[in-house]
């Protein structure tokens, strides 16, 4: 249907249109009247009534006799659809019984806290006070640097009974007393280990002794302190990649070591090849009898030097493969030895050696065997840029590889 015209429109038309005919003559009034002026531009375009398609989606026409009809027809017609998408479904959501919900709790609670805070700010600081115990009585025993005192001793014992942070702050003069006393018997011992091994420099003692404190953030054991005083000396201090001499102080349970203890895996490749290309030289120096005799006492009256190996073995199994490493058969010669992922030898000791006035001759009675074996290890791991193979020991092991060949030929036939 055509636009219906609004009646200004109306009247403005009647304006322009005359009344009489153009066949007859106008009069002087129609005369004096100009012509009606034309407009610029484009034509009209006429409008043509447009019949709905069956793909434009128009309800207008639909509505209107619907809103006529009543309620009744509202009620029963469906609603009228909306172009584009259509609304998503608004689902109610049921509260789920995980959610736990206390917020008048909260809110009670967190205006109790407020107070709480308020009155904490007014409030003194709280400080909690440690009774600080006396000093054990040195019986009349000064302390000395040659050896430890009976009180680190001690102490050590109690704070093994009581290893607790405010224990040790309650007893924290008798901790740094003992401390010194453990750091100046370090100090002199190092002159009488670096006497029996030159290779070993003269360091301070923070590079030599281990702290007391525990790393417990990856441990399941949450003791805070060990419940021992250690040192080690190498050419590198207690740190880096040489072999080291090592003392424990531990009431009942000190004892002095050394070697080399989880190496990395560089040296521990080294370590094997050596043992796989130089077997006797390995049998020499486990075979020495001042060795066996602190070290390995189960195999100083055995004459096999097959037994001073396996003793050696057995003192490094905790840690070692259960079964061959790569590249090595499980008939090999030497394979106890192969498996091992510790270097270590030690010999314990009792508590009155370390504080005997000869504790320093005790003490380098147990380093000297030891040197030529940490020398050893220091050989393989890290060799000397001019140190030279032994021809007489090349020769030697060149001569069991082939015996032991012959060996494994001679059960391979059986």
């Amino acid at each position: 249907m055509p636009p219906k015209r609004s009646a200004e429109a109306v009247r403005r038309s009647s304006r322009r249109t005359s009344n009489k005919s153009q066949y007859f003559e106008a009069s002087e009034t129609e005369e004096s009247d100009p012509p009606p002026k034309k407009r610029r531009g484009r034509p009209p375009k006429k409008q043509v009534e447009r019949i709905p398609s069956e793909d434009v989606y128009e309800e207008e026409p639909v509505q209107e006799p619907e809103e006529e009809n009543g309620d009744d027809d509202d009620e029963d017609a469906p609603p009228p659809k909306r172009r584009g998408r259509p609304p998503k479904k608004q689902t109610k959501r049921e509260p789920s019984e995980d959610v736990y919900e206390e917020e008048p709790e909260q809110e009670l609670g967190d205006e109790n806290d407020d107070d709480e805070d308020e009155d904490d700010e007014d409030a003194p600081p709280k400080i909690t006070v440690i009774p600080v115990e006396k000093l054990r009585d040195t019986d009349g025993v000064d302390y000395e640097d040659f050896n430890v005192h009976k009180n680190t001793l001690l102490f050590l014992r109690d704070l093994k009974a009581n290893n607790k942070r405010p224990w040790l702050k309650s007893h924290d003069g008798e901790y740094r007393r003992a401390l010194k006393d453990w750091n100046s018997f370090v100090e002199r011992t190092s002159e009488s280990i670096i006497e029996a091994d030159e290779t070993i420099p003269e360091l301070p003692v923070k590079d030599l002794t281990f702290r007391i404190h525990r790393d417990i953030r990856f441990s399941k054991d949450p003791t805070p302190y060990k419940p021992h005083f250690s040192a080690a000396w190498s050419r590198t201090g207690r740190k880096g990649p040489y072999a080291c001499y090592y003392i424990h102080c531990e009431p009942k349970s000190s004892f002095i070591g050394g070697g080399l203890w989880c190496p990395d895996a560089g040296q521990m490749q080294k370590l094997r090849a050596s043992i796989d290309e130089r077997p006797n030289r390995w049998r020499r120096v486990l075979n020495d009898q001042d060795f066996k005799r602190v070290f390995l006492p189960k195999a100083a009256s055995k004459s096999d030097p097959e037994a001073a190996l396996l003793a050696f073995a057995e003192k490094n199994k905790s840690n070692a493969l259960k079964t061959k490493p790569k590249g090595f058969v499980a008939e090999h010669r030497d394979i106890e030895l192969l498996k091992l992922r510790n270097f270590t030898i030690g010999t314990q000791i009792d508590d009155d050696v370390l504080s005997a006035d000869d504790a320093q001759d005790k003490i380098s009675d147990i380093i000297r065997p030891m040197v030529e074996y940490i020398t050893f290890l220091n050989s393989i791991v890290m060799p000397d840029p001019d140190a030279d193979d032994d021809s007489d020991d090349d020769g030697d092991d060149d001569g069991d590889d082939d015996g032991d060949d012959d060996g494994d030929d001679d059960g391979d036939s059986e």
